[in-house]
């Protein structure tokens, strides 16, 4: 869960103390320009790329927009000095869109799955496409969904994977793709430009759950919950992370410098695997997230754009995104009893065939678990007083 430039970075795994974090105070932070840069530039020469607004104003009939035919340059290992250089490039072209994806088939759309994923990864989406991520209206509410990707970092692991990433989003219509390196460190790229797309091409929806390929979701579970919200009010719901302190040994992949990053603890915020936000939310963050600095590791900077937004992420019992031990107050069922999955809404780091697994097991005719077999109260918020 990351940004930045170019490197690869795992999940997170800071200290989950969960407390409410202090309201930050309100600076008046002007928006930062920058000059951005396309990563089909080379780093001696950057420059201009395409201005995502542009990109979107020239597709707006299209559903696709055709990668471009250049060819992707090998880049080396993570240079964090070359990153702190070009951290500030953060307008990258749109190479495939889905500009209608919020009002075809017409109707309210209630909730957007949103879906980080590599090129690499078609059996992932497929699994998420034939289970949790299905489209459609589910309990009365119409869902859609995307997946978010950038170009792969070693093009000869995926022939002609261009052609293959047009021919899925022809069949589909569920894919985004940007043109810079899809790279750990990159993922906070994946974030402020998908806020950005939803602000443009999703500002009616109601609810966004964004999330990794490798979670389970319980959808229903999710509508069900939303259902009590009130769509027009701030919401951000997920695992949350308080106090998290950054990593200063230049050893670890996590490293942050003091330089960068100063203060002792990271503001809250919550865990990639998967969290909820409201339409509101979605587009107070998409703004704030031009006004703040680009950071490599995406949850955290998210986190940041909370703050700025003095919005505090709420915990919810039902999020699992750093996996799940067996649960004390069942401690008769197995971790991967459908009767402990039926009562969750968010769980990481599961195999593609697990997913499968899990959502037939959830939805067969068996008859339902028993009130004893299953985990209480996993939907009310933990709300701190403030």
């Amino acid at each position: 869960m990351a940004a930045g430039h170019v490197n690869t970075m795992g999940p997170v795994s800071w200290t989950n103390t969960k407390t409410s974090p202090a309201k930050p105070k309100k600076p008046k932070v002007p928006p930062q320009t920058v000059k951005p840069k396309t990563f089909l530039e080379s780093e001696e020469s950057p420059g201009k790329a395409k201005l995502l607004s542009d990109a979107y104003n020239a597709q707006e009939a299209s559903e696709e927009v055709k990668p471009s035919g250049s060819s992707v340059i090998t880049v080396p290992p993570f240079d964090f000095q070359q990153y702190l250089k070009n951290k500030d490039y953060r307008n990258f072209t749109l190479l495939i869109n889905q500009p209608n994806k919020c009002n075809k088939p017409p109707g309210d759309s209630f909730l957007l799955i949103a879906v980080k994923s590599i090129v690499e990864d078609f059996d992932r989406r497929e699994s998420v496409r034939k289970t949790w991520g299905r489209e459609g209206v589910i309990n009365g509410a119409r869902v859609r969904r995307v997946f978010l990707l950038g170009i792969p970092r070693n093009k000869t692991s995926v022939s002609m994977w261009q052609s293959l990433m047009q021919q899925e989003s022809h069949y589909y219509k569920d894919i985004l793709l940007w043109d810079f390196l899809d790279t750990f460190f990159n993922l906070t790229l994946k974030e402020i430009h998908f806020l950005s797309w939803a602000a443009e091409h999703c500002n009616n929806v109601k609810f966004i759950f964004k999330g990794d390929a490798d979670v389970f979701v319980n959808v229903e579970n999710l509508i069900n919950f939303l259902q009590s919200q009130d769509p027009d009010a701030d919401l951000f719901v997920g695992d949350i992370i308080n106090n998290a302190k950054p990593i200063r040994s230049k050893k670890s992949k996590y490293y942050i410098p003091e330089t960068m990053y100063g203060l002792g603890t990271y503001p809250a915020y919550a865990g990639g695997g998967g969290f909820l936000m409201s339409g509101v939310t979605m587009k107070k963050l998409a703004k704030s997230c031009n006004e703040v600095e680009l950071f490599p590791i995406d949850d955290v900077f998210l986190g940041m754009c909370l703050q700025r937004i003095h919005l505090a992420p709420v915990l919810h019992a039902g999020f699992k995104t750093f996996g799940i031990t067996k649960p004390s107050a069942a401690p008769h069922l197995q971790t991967f009893d459908p009767c402990f999955y039926r009562d969750l809404m968010v769980v990481h780091s599961l195999k593609a065939a697990e997913i499968w697994l899990m959502w037939n097991l959830l939805h067969s005719q068996q008859a339902p678990c028993s009130q004893k077999q299953r985990i209480k109260k996993t939907f009310s918020l933990e709300k701190k007083e403030s």
